[in-house]
């Protein structure tokens, strides 16, 4: 029974030494990038900027604790002038029209709040990456275009990942500039994003993306790049983000 409980400690043992280096990797390679990005410009800023046809305001401080207070919001104007805002906070989702909030069912708070998080989680990339859901799997490297990047695996706990947390998700790093130039997930349709035009406007990089869809249906999220090299792809729109101010 001894042996028995000793060869099992010794493969657990085996196994996150396998592990940690990989992840560990990963991390550093996403610290790197963070830092480029905007560092430590995230902990306190606010950024708005237009989105479609949405108005977007970003908000973060960090308390002397160490923890973050954010607050996402988007709003829209209909025809009429009437202003609705969707907002979420550590404290959670609210809607409000003309400023006076308005009751919703736990189904379409469920559907604004993903609404709102998709924009502040692509625009604040690689920020996102430090999430407590989030894990990281370093899963290689390639040449696109000339450049030479590591590959990312991103998925989420279920706790704390969202509604769409079971998503793979994969990113790559230029290992020259540790700049974050593509983005691939399924969720939606097979998509690959190319970073295109950056910004840094008050210490934080804020990128447009042409955005794809990935052709070849038998391709895995980490395989997307392949397909993309291969011509395998598809442009389906331009994402922008206009007038962008931050303080």
């Amino acid at each position: 029974m001894k042996n028995i409980i000793l060869f099992s400690v010794l493969i657990s043992f085996l196994l996150s030494c396998q592990s940690t280096p990989k992840d560990a990797k990963a991390k550093n390679i996403v610290e790197k990038s963070i830092e480029v990005h905007g560092g430590k410009r995230y902990d306190n800023f606010k950024a708005e900027f237009d989105f479609r046809k949405f108005h977007i305001k970003f908000i973060h401080q960090t308390e002397n604790g160490g923890s973050l207070r954010f607050q996402y919001e988007r709003s829209s104007k209909d025809s009429l002038g009437n202003i609705t805002t969707d907002m979420i906070n550590n404290e959670g989702f609210v809607r409000k029209n003309n400023g006076v909030q308005v009751k919703l069912s736990e189904k379409d708070i469920i559907k604004y709040t993903n609404a709102v998080n998709s924009v502040a989680y692509f625009v604040l990339l690689p920020f996102k990456l430090r999430d407590k859901a989030v894990n990281l799997e370093y899963v290689g490297e390639i040449i696109i275009e000339n450049k030479k990047y590591d590959k990312i695996k991103v998925w989420f706990d279920k706790a704390g990942g969202g509604n769409d947390f079971e998503d793979i998700y994969c990113y790559w790093f230029n290992q020259d500039t540790h700049t974050l130039d593509y983005i691939a997930y399924a969720n939606g349709g097979p998509r690959f994003r190319r970073a295109t035009t950056r910004q840094n406007i008050g210490g934080i990089i804020f990128q447009d993306y042409e955005n794809y869809v990935i052709t070849d249906i038998k391709a895995q999220t980490n395989d997307y790049d392949k397909a993309f090299i291969a011509g395998k792809d598809s442009l389906l729109s331009v994402i922008e983000n206009k007038n962008i101010t931050v303080q």
